[in-house]
């Protein structure tokens, strides 16, 4: 992978030994703080198959002193001229409220409406069946058209960015340690078979779209939006139940239904049987499912790039203490250390350890540019 990152300042009349100097300050200035933009950054990743480009963009700007005196007079400039998504009433602001955990029901006609006019991207990872998915690049220019009560996908659009805390907890882009871990389960050969699994924090749900396909009696999928919960999880679900079903079809010419109508109604009874998806924090999310009878626990837990906020640690902490089986593990998928936002491996596993309930293993480490981590976390005991 190579990182590559751009510093873009305005050109200086300075000497080139005064150049120097300022630039170094300016990338001294860079490294240091935790407040940086990740806007300059842009990721390349070489897959085994297939070569996909990653491009991450937070909603957190740099404020310097400069700014902070300036900041009257741009309040007034905004009185004057207001956002144009605040005028459309489409800017949604976060709120200290909790976000309520929503269980999506879904319909195979809605889903087939959602897909049929779509571009497809397919992963190939080694031995594991191919997993399709909804082109992000069409999903992004088509966003207008589509339905979105969270106004997220304007929201995303206007402002260029991947995160907006509290409000778009990046869902609807496929985060490069999602492959590290796809990576990993095709090397370590797990199948799934009977399991109960959970994709938390799942945005496209391709980790639970392969424990679908590979055996397990049950996937939840769960995403902080509802709007990438509804346009992006479910249709990807359906996506693979449909392709399942037309390989199924191939060779067939016995005068069944057309093959359309066929998967319409396997996919449909997959989908009812084995997935259920759902939207909220984790707080509310955790309280939805505890409130079921009989309560559900899991055997595998799926979370990649969950831990880049530090607020975030004791919710995520309690769904997998609460809702881990008892012999269940968790596999998480995370880098070192997330600039601009502030979170990471290493300060989510000195929680972990002062919690005392997990023991958390490093499975793998990926050193290629920002470096990659796989870890565990099983119980120490019987904590749940």
């Amino acid at each position: 992978m190579r990182l590559r990152l751009r510093l873009e300042q305005p050109r200086s009349h300075l000497p080139n030994r005064k150049r120097k100097s300022h630039h170094r300050k300016a990338l001294w200035f860079l490294k240091s703080s935790l407040c940086t933009t990740a806007r300059a950054c842009s990721f390349s990743l070489s897959k085994r198959c297939s070569v996909m480009a990653f491009s991450f963009n937070f909603a957190i700007p740099l404020q310097t002193e400069k700014d902070c005196n300036e900041d009257s007079r741009d309040d007034k400039e905004k009185e004057k001229n207001p956002d144009p998504l605040k005028k459309q009433g489409k800017l949604v602001e976060a709120s200290e409220k909790p976000k309520e955990a929503v269980e999506h029901k879904h319909t195979p006609d809605l889903l087939l409406s959602r897909t049929e006019s779509s571009v497809t991207e397919t992963v190939n990872i080694g031995s594991l069946p191919p997993l399709y998915y909804l082109n992000e690049s069409v999903f992004e220019q088509t966003a207008p058209e589509r339905e979105d009560d969270e106004s997220i996908l304007l929201q995303t659009a206007a402002l260029n960015t991947d995160l907006i805390p509290g409000v778009y907890e990046g869902g609807l882009k496929i985060w490069e340690c999602t492959y590290d871990l796809l990576e990993y389960v095709d090397d370590e050969g797990e199948t799934f078979s009977g399991k109960r699994v959970l994709d938390l924090g799942c945005g496209a749900g391709l980790l639970g779209i392969l424990a679908l396909k590979r055996g397990a009696s049950k996937v939840h999928f769960q995403d902080y939006n509802s709007t990438v919960i509804e346009q992006l999880t479910m249709p990807n679900v359906f996506l693979n139940c449909e392709e399942d079903s037309d390989d199924e079809d191939k060779g067939k010419n016995d005068g069944s239904p057309p093959p359309k109508k066929r998967t319409l109604d396997s996919s449909h009874h997959s989908l009812t049987d084995r997935c259920s998806f759902f939207s909220g924090d984790w707080n509310t999310y955790l309280s939805l499912m505890q409130s079921k009878d009989p309560a559900l626990k899991y055997d595998i837990i799926f979370t990649s790039e969950t831990i880049y906020n530090t607020d975030y640690y004791p919710s995520l902490h309690n769904v997998f203490q609460k809702l881990l089986a008892e012999s269940g593990v968790v596999y998480l998928a995370t880098k070192s250390h997330y600039f601009g936002v502030g979170g990471g491996l290493y300060l989510f596993q000195k929680f972990v350890e002062d919690k005392d309930v997990f023991q958390i293993r490093s499975l793998r480490d990926i050193d290629q540019g920002l470096k990659r981590h796989i870890v565990s976390l099983t119980f120490k005991k019987s904590c749940s």
